[in-house]
């Protein structure tokens, strides 16, 4: 009896072992069929990059990319990775509603968002997408205007005393005044980031930003284990604590709020003041979750998390090009001033949502700025069926490696694509490009949610600086060295001159 056992427990061992390895060296096949460097075991192609600077990273990945056009492969130790960089493949991933599921590097951001909309998948992600979405319903939107211009204006204010002639780097001053709005607009809470810079909760979002791109960039820290036990890991969870803590008190907060004020019509839509009470994201996840929809107060955390996550870094990024840009281009800089000082006359006051409406052109600035430099230049997701590109079976488990960077320099589809040229956004020019040439929020059914919260967003910064101030750059665009950890920005920061209009 015991020697039938051991053969049928050595036989289904066996059998376990050849499945794996014929799956794998379908894989390993399949994929190797794919154009790309040369690979070597175990490391893969990590030995082209293993000891390459950060700020060289986006360089080689482009040099990758063109040798190797538009579809290559690569292995990241014994994992396969296929890059796909024209915008009639990215198609084929981005349109699917099957090929939704992030790839296993986003699991980086799994302790500080969870499963929120970012990172969830399936059943939960299609619930909550339709849960989130009215929320960014255009007369929401209309409601965070004043928030924007509150904040812009203070934005303003600070920006005057370096307004001297002298370079400086805006990037912190963008940072802190789109966290504050991204905290009003998602939890309803004020933080003065842009005055209170030694807040503890700025501190950890800076902070855990900065070690989750440590954790990306070094293999070893990948392991949950090897990371809780680094002292990388060990400052990433106490600042953790602090981002955690901070919203499960505002989600408290608000809840008692809502049932005091539940018997009191009145105080639920005024405040102490008189005014009109403003509706924050987690509002209307709180009255969507009290409507049926429940939501548990650790899925309210990881979908404001993500907000706060989505909601900063991207926009600060986006605006942070576009006065770049401006500032290279002088005459494209005085089309987008001439164009704000036809619509406020040369008023100092908040723009209103049909302001915001009327900078066509400004606009058309921001989206050429979000081609050449997209917040986020890369997305990656998980074939979780094999998947048919440019004549090449890919196999359920690779890794699809979209580059929206890349897609974005199709010459096919965007004639001398390193110049910038606004006028790409004409609506002569739009009708007829394909749809996925231009996707700096993605594409398909897991696009950017908040794409025209944060155009908006930008719209109203960028207005305010240009109404107030001249831009002008200090290093050539052809000098600046990218990375494109979490989002792509200049290596050392963004430094301008600001002068007095």
């Amino acid at each position: 009896m015991l020697e039938v056992t051991a053969l049928l427990a050595v036989t289904v061992v066996v059998a376990v072992t050849a499945v794996v390895v014929s799956r794998k060296w379908r894989l390993w096949s399949e994929i190797d069929k794919l154009p790309g460097a040369v690979a070597i075991p175990l490391l893969g192609n990590t030995y082209k990059v293993l000891f390459l600077p950060r700020e060289d990273l986006i360089a080689f990945a482009d040099e990758q990319t063109k040798k190797y056009w538009p579809i290559h492969r690569t292995w990241l130790g014994p994992r396969p990775e296929v890059h796909i960089s024209k915008p009639e493949h990215l198609e084929k991933i981005m349109a699917s509603s099957e090929l939704i599921t992030k790839a296993d590097s986003y699991s980086f951001l799994h302790p500080w968002l969870g499963d929120g909309l970012l990172t969830s998948t399936g059943k939960k992600w299609h619930s909550h997408r339709k849960m989130i979405t009215p929320a960014f319903h255009f007369s929401i939107l209309d409601n965070f205007v004043e928030v924007f211009a509150e904040k812009a204006e203070v934005l303003v204010n600070l920006l005057k005393t370096k307004a001297d002639g002298q370079s400086f780097d805006i990037y912190p001053y963008i940072t802190r005044c789109a966290l504050d709005i991204i905290c009003e607009t998602a939890m309803g809470t004020s933080i003065d980031a842009q005055h209170n810079i030694d807040s503890d909760y700025v501190a950890a979002v800076y902070n855990i930003a900065e070690l989750t791109i440590k954790r990306v960039v070094r293999p070893w820290l990948l392991s949950d284990f090897i990371f809780r036990m680094s002292p990388t890991g060990k400052k990433f969870y106490k600042q953790l604590d602090v981002l955690h803590g901070f919203t499960r008190k505002v989600i408290q907060q608000k809840k008692q709020s809502r049932k005091a004020k539940k018997s009191d019509e009145k105080a639920a839509q005024y405040d102490d003041l008189g005014r009109k009470r403003r509706v924050a994201f987690l509002d209307m996840l709180l009255v969507e979750s009290e409507d049926g929809q429940k939501l548990t107060d650790k899925e309210l955390q990881e979908e404001v998390d993500t907000f706060m996550f989505e909601g900063h870094d991207t926009t600060t990024v986006g605006m942070s090009w576009v006065l770049i840009l401006l500032g290279h281009h002088p005459d494209v800089q005085e089309r987008v001033y001439a164009e704000l000082k036809d619509i406020f006359q040369d008023e100092q006051r908040a723009p209103t949502m049909q302001d915001l409406n009327n900078m066509k052109y400004l606009e058309m600035v921001i989206k050429e700025s979000l081609r050449i430099y997209p917040s986020v230049p890369f997305i990656q997701r998980r074939a979780t069926q094999d998947v048919q590109i440019a004549g090449y079976n890919i196999p359920e488990g690779t890794t699809l490696t979209l580059h929206i960077y890349h897609a974005h320099r199709d010459p096919d589809h965007w004639p001398d694509p390193e110049r910038f040229d606004p006028d790409n956004f004409l609506p002569e020019r739009v009708q007829g490009r394909h749809p996925f040439a231009y996707v700096p929020f993605s594409g398909g059914p897991r696009n950017c949610i908040g794409q025209k919260f944060a155009v908006l967003e930008e719209k109203t910064v960028l207005s305010y600086i240009l109404r107030n101030f001249r831009v002008e750059t200090v290093e050539k665009r052809e000098d600046l060295k990218l990375i494109g950890e979490l989002v792509l920005r200049p290596f050392k920061g963004v430094f301008l001159r600001l002068t007095p209009r």
